[in-house]
């Protein structure tokens, strides 16, 4: 199922996905947008944060659960949840999502094999976009480098499995024609060409 008016951004950690959603948010078409990400402001995510951080430490497959769980709550969840996906979805809002269940078939593929989170992640709908922002993980991690707090995927051999998966992923998704629209953005790029393609993209959408 492909969920009219919702995008993703997908990629690994210090590729761009943010920046190019802060530049949105301060865009021209703003009044359109819902940007969200994963993990959520939700009790899941912030415990999930906690994970990522490294503070608290789970066995790698409650970690695949508790996402596919984060997730469910940013689609469907109650009212206190920060964005419920598919509501704003169908209110006619743009919704984009800094990553979505591809992060977890990547991440989670990485640290617990691939079938997991395929099991976890398989009846969750496909957004109508997915910018797929590649990068060289060498490029990334000097980026994250200058960051305050590092993560625990944060990691040149890690991202450098990440990648890949991603990238076995994206092709898969393509070759299976689920009607999705996978666009991949040269994300060694500067932030204003990024800006640029994603716009060229998705003006239709926010102008429909």
């Amino acid at each position: 199922m492909i969920l009219k008016n919702f995008v993703v951004f997908e990629g690994i950690d210090g590729a761009g996905t943010s920046t190019q959603l802060k530049r949105l948010l301060a865009g021209k078409y703003s009044d359109r947008l819902e940007v969200s990400a994963e993990p959520t402001e939700s009790v899941t995510g912030k415990f999930l944060r906690q994970v990522l951080s490294g503070s608290v430490k789970v066995d790698a497959r409650t970690c695949a659960y508790l996402f596919a769980a984060d997730r469910a709550e940013h689609l469907w969840g109650s009212s206190s949840s920060d964005c419920l996906i598919e509501q704003k979805c169908s209110e006619g809002k743009v919704v984009i999502s800094d990553r979505f269940l591809f992060s977890s078939l990547a991440y989670q593929g990485v640290t617990c094999g691939e079938e997991l989170p395929r099991i976890l992640n398989g009846q969750f709908p496909l957004p109508e976009f997915l910018f797929f922002f590649k990068i060289d993980p060498q490029i990334s991690l000097k980026r994250i480098q200058n960051r305050d707090v590092i993560e625990i995927y944060e990691k040149l051999d890690f991202l450098q499995a990440t990648e890949k998966r991603y990238e076995d992923i994206v092709k898969e998704y393509q070759d299976k024609n689920t009607g999705m629209n996978i666009i991949i953005i040269d994300a060694t790029k500067s932030p204003d060409e990024v800006e640029k393609q994603i716009l060229n993209v998705l003006e239709p959408v926010f102008l429909r």
